[in-house]
């Protein structure tokens, strides 16, 4: 039976993962994990599509359970991936990506194989206006972000790829040349390892 292959995509907040992943998930191979969360739906946000949004209290039930492969607390909301989730996925021959945050990111690297892809914005500066355009932000939740984002670019040296988001479409071309470069990895792997079962 083939399995998937997880990846994991991370990246500051305004850095166009959202963007980039929903012109990359229409390659019928992949599926995009839905996080869990606390937090509330924002404008056109729909349960079981952006997130899976539950209570605080579910969310800490699913945790005492081992159902969550990962999870964080940012801007007093927790957040999360449900392991039931991923690994029936996997199991069906799917590729997986799982868009989380770095702290994330290190803990699903200590349980399960994955290729880690990180996205930079181009500019700080160009992140401040992305995260001022969407009109979610306070001024004090906008700092937080940013000083976040310092931290969070700070750990793109521990992953597999970078890739800068300056140009949408280019950005969305190289992720999709990484997905194609490790399912190819992945199948010349298997097959060592089948020579090696004969």
């Amino acid at each position: 039976m083939k399995f998937g292959t997880l990846f994991v995509i991370s990246g500051p907040s305004g850095s166009g993962k959202g963007t980039i992943l929903n012109k990359v998930i229409d390659d019928a191979n992949v599926s995009l994990s839905i996080s869990a969360t606390t937090r509330q739906p924002r404008s056109g946000e729909k349960d079981g599509v952006h997130y899976h949004f539950m209570t605080r209290e579910k969310f800490l039930s699913e945790i005492e359970n081992n159902n969550v492969l990962e999870y964080n607390e940012y801007c007093g909301n927790l957040y999360g991936t449900l392991k039931s989730e991923v690994e029936t996925l996997l199991a069906s021959g799917k590729d997986v990506i799982l868009e989380i945050d770095v702290n994330g990111a290190k803990q699903i690297a200590k349980s399960m194989e994955c290729v880690r892809v990180f996205i930079l914005p181009p500019s700080m500066e160009t992140l401040k206006q992305r995260l001022s355009l969407r009109g979610t932000e306070t001024d004090e939740t906008l700092n937080n972000r940013i000083n976040q984002a310092h931290s969070e670019i700070d750990e793109a040296y521990y992953y597999d790829y970078v890739v800068v988001n300056d140009e949408l479409e280019d950005a969305v071309k190289k992720i999709k040349s990484i997905l194609e470069v490790e399912r190819l990895r992945a199948s010349k792997m298997k097959f060592k390892i089948d020579r090696l079962k004969k």
